[in-house]
């Protein structure tokens, strides 16, 4: 992939070409925050590269495939996670329910309500979580891609963390978004918690090829 540009050398946009980034008026690049556990982080730093970014000239948007939260905000539309709400008005944009089109509240241990597009869908929320992919990936790709011809820039945040293989094959916010949009990834860990390198390192140790590419990087032979 060569070098991968970090947020600060994303310039302002107008169809131009910046260091490391092409800025298309058609679709725009993606950058994912992706991290080595749950609350490593990565709602209040995607919250603080929108404001970053916007006070740069630029317009960006958030977006979260699917997000797990009782929190939910509301905005035309519907319904959305709070933290991408926040997002939003970080990024000095309006809140949308294209930015986090899938929302999981939970209703027990075993179940949750599934919210797409900001609306209640019945038949989704009876449905085996493994069984949803199928209807909720299109979903995801259409509402991102959307995005992408409105915004110079998205950010995109991941859930949990891109390093539990067992969920792969089902996966729609992790991994599976940063390589259908392209995106360059960077992992974060909160280094309050203890550990933080040997998440880190861990968490590389389980991307196949094609993930451990999007972060820049190489495997050491």
């Amino acid at each position: 992939m060569g070098s991968t540009p970090t947020p600060l050398e994303i310039g302002h946009p107008h169809g131009s070409t910046v260091k490391g980034v092409r800025l298309s008026p058609v679709l725009s690049p993606v950058l994912m925050i992706q991290g080595c556990t749950s609350d490593a982080g990565k709602s209040l730093l995607v919250a603080g590269l929108c404001r970053l970014l916007s006070d740069r000239g630029i317009r960006v948007a958030p977006f979260k495939a699917q997000n797990m939260s009782n929190n939910a905000a509301v905005c035309d539309g519907g319904e959305i996670g709070r933290a991408q709400e926040l997002q939003a008005r970080a990024a000095r944009v309006t809140p949308d329910v294209r930015m986090n089109p899938i929302l999981l509240k939970p209703g027990s241990d075993i179940s949750s309500h599934v919210i797409v597009l900001g609306q209640p869908n019945p038949e989704l929320s009876k449905m085996a979580w493994r069984d949803r992919r199928t209807f909720t990936w299109p979903i995801v790709t259409d509402s991102l891609k959307s995005l992408r011809h409105e915004f110079d820039l998205v950010i995109v945040e991941g859930a949990g963390s891109p390093a539990e293989i067992n969920l792969r094959d089902s996966d729609i916010v992790n991994m599976a978004v940063a390589l259908e949009a392209d995106a360059d990834v960077y992992i974060v860990a909160d280094i309050d918690r203890g550990g933080a390198f040997a998440h880190l390192l861990g968490t590389m140790a389980c991307l196949n090829d094609h993930e451990f590419q999007r972060t820049g990087r190489r495997r050491r032979q």
